[in-house]
């Protein structure tokens, strides 16, 4: 049974819209679900979103409605994640770097070249893999009232900027935006490079305006904010990994009935299985894009270019955040290189 404080704010912020808590409840009961993300809708967690909203409501017979608000329009980077905890929303999918400050073991997805192709994530971070139990058995989630549902993908980050970046020599001195992790913040200065916490959504202007030099995304996202028009150079590095954690109101999911608890998760594996689907193809018309704008030269590295930044940060800085992490989960992922 729920405790006094979650029902209001359940009623507060519009979770049910009739009485009742988990496990059981009238036939008539109807629940709503906020789903608050700051990308756009044809990239592959926007479109990973709606699916998840179609099967939702297809799955609950329509007992539960998911409103899905895109680019950032309800909460940004910043808030979104309490947001999440005040139940003001839902469901999230924020990009695992935004956990740092809950859960810091999420961090291992942002270790660069965890994957050498999207071909290796669901080997590495499936469930029941080492990686995959620090996400979906995260304590730290579980404290904060926070269940993972699912991982979706945005696949591999390329580095943009206005100087042609084919050495890690060619980033001395630049800044870049990252998100707010330290993994990242080391990857970068490891590269002799600076870096700039910002949220998503401030990006563009940034680049614009030359507060920062470059930035770090996957293809869709670089061309689903028009990043590619403000800058000349994109590096097809495939360095890293932006993996979305979809992750929902544990005391919300526990005041829905059981079958309709069943349904949130049957629909946010499916959800997961199409995003996986889609993000690599997503990325590759993005490129196209991109490429046919002409506003942007794409440089694709050699394995020996590519390998250079690899051993710039492989294991450098992995064994800088083996306390973080977890020093056997490190040992595990290494030998696996």
């Amino acid at each position: 049974m729920l405790g006094l404080s979650a029902v209001l704010a359940l009623s507060a912020c519009g979770g049910a819209r009739s009485s009742g808590s988990g496990g059981g409840g009238g036939e008539d009961q109807t629940f709503t679900i906020k789903f608050s993300h700051v990308v756009a809708p044809k990239t592959p967690k926007g479109q990973a979103a709606e699916k998840f909203k179609e099967l939702v409501e297809e799955k609950s017979d329509g007992k539960i409605t998911v409103d899905v608000f895109p680019n950032s329009e309800l909460y940004g980077d910043k808030d979104e994640l309490q947001a999440l905890q005040s139940n003001s929303v839902q469901v999230l999918a924020p990009a695992s770097a935004k956990f740092t400050t809950l859960a810091p073991a999420l961090q291992v997805l942002d270790l660069p070249f965890l994957f050498d192709s999207v071909d290796d994530i669901p080997k590495v971070v499936s469930p029941d893999t080492p990686a995959g139990k620090a996400i979906f058995e995260n304590q730290a989630l579980a404290d904060n009232n926070i269940k993972v549902l699912g991982l979706w993908d945005n696949g591999l980050k390329q580095l943009s900027s206005n100087t042609e970046m084919r050495t890690p020599a060619d980033l001395q001195g630049l800044s870049f935006r990252i998100q707010p992790s330290d993994v990242l913040a080391a990857q970068f200065s490891a590269w002799g490079a600076n870096s700039t916490p910002l949220a998503f959504s401030e990006v563009f202007n940034a680049l614009q305006q030359g507060v920062i030099d470059g930035q770090e995304n996957p293809y869709s996202n670089i061309e689903s904010q028009n990043m590619h028009t403000v800058q000349t150079n994109i590096t097809e590095s495939n360095h890293g990994y932006i993996g979305y954690v979809l992750v929902i109101n544990n005391d919300f999911l526990n005041s829905l009935p059981d079958d309709l608890q069943q349904v949130v998760q049957d629909s946010a594996d499916e959800a997961s299985d199409y995003n996986r689907k889609i993000a690599a193809q997503l990325n590759q018309d993005a490129k196209k894009t991109i490429e046919d704008a002409g506003t942007t030269q794409i440089l694709k590295l050699t394995d020996q270019e590519r390998q250079a930044f690899k051993d710039a940060v492989v294991p450098a800085v992995w064994d800088q955040y083996r306390d973080v992490i977890d020093s056997d989960l490190i040992d595990s992922l290494l030998a696996q290189k």
